[in-house]
């Protein structure tokens, strides 16, 4: 019985990394939903339409190292949940609620896989797989330009953003 509590406290411990299929393409988290939830935004995207909210969560061990040191380890992995908003049902008369599911995307920091260490994927529909978006353009370019950290929008975030602060994390260029 020790073993076996042992063996399920060291698979806990190390979290999940990303998995990748034979052809490069990431494997969509099941448990994200699980994950730790970082912020949820309305209205916060690039294009024009309707204006998702977007719920982000970021696995639980790379969670806690950044809590501990500012930075986000080798193999973290964030999600990005956008799902339409509504604004009337059920006894709601004002205000706006999240409904069905728009897609998922995902970031994933490799630094083996990644010529910049970030890698950036989005799934369509249900898809149990996507591939990387780009390399060194779009999600990219625009995350190591703007990011507050690193390449994770932690000015996003405000219980990280008061992490970064204290621990000096902050990418130089990050303007608030």
């Amino acid at each position: 019985m020790k073993t076996i509590t042992f063996v399920l406290f060291a698979v806990l411990a190390l979290g999940a990394d990303p998995e990748f299929n034979k052809d490069g393409e990431l494997v969509r988290p099941k448990n994200y939903r699980e994950w730790i939830f970082l912020s949820s935004g309305v209205g916060m995207n690039y294009g024009t339409g309707d204006l998702p909210f977007g719920n982000v969560f970021v696995e639980p061990s790379a969670y806690r190292n950044f809590t501990e040191t500012g930075r986000w380890p080798d193999k973290t992995i964030f999600a990005l949940e956008l799902r339409k908003p509504a604004t009337e049902g059920s006894i709601n008369k004002g205000g706006k609620y999240q409904t069905s599911l728009i897609a998922v995307e995902a970031a994933v920091k490799d630094t083996a896989r990644f010529p910049d260490g970030w890698g950036y994927f989005g799934f369509n529909g249900n898809a149990a797989t996507a591939k990387v978006i780009g390399t060194s353009g779009g999600c990219n370019a625009c995350h190591s330009k703007n990011a507050a950290v690193e390449h994770s929008f932690v000015q996003f975030y405000p219980t990280l953003l008061e992490i970064a602060k204290a621990k000096g994390t902050l990418n130089p260029s990050y303007k608030p």
